[in-house]
């Protein structure tokens, strides 16, 4: 194996990581409107996604107020964190 398809490996899995990463994040989203009841299976899995993602998002929270829609507050951070990822996973196809 050369170098270059070594370096295409490489960005290929870098690539698949990304995406993967920004899959939970956007099933993360997705789950947060929904009712879940404690103890369920799709409770299970929300806290799962939810410890595996908080620690990336709690560093774009930290940065970003929460927006006021009336009564209602919306947490910006997964937007914000998955827009980042698109940008590093484009950049990468594109070196």
């Amino acid at each position: 194996m050369n170098r270059e398809s070594t370096l295409i490996l490489v960005v290929c899995v870098v690539e698949a990581a990304l995406a993967l990463y920004g899959f939970a994040i956007l099933v993360r989203i997705l789950l947060s409107w929904l009712p879940l009841r404690s103890g369920t299976l799709v409770h299970s899995r929300y806290r799962v996604i939810c410890h595996v993602t908080e620690p990336y998002l709690r560093i774009f929270r930290r940065h970003l107020p929460f927006a006021r829609l009336g009564e209602a507050t919306v947490d910006l951070s997964p937007l914000a964190g998955l827009a980042v990822l698109i940008i590093v996973g484009t950049l990468c196809v594109l070196l």
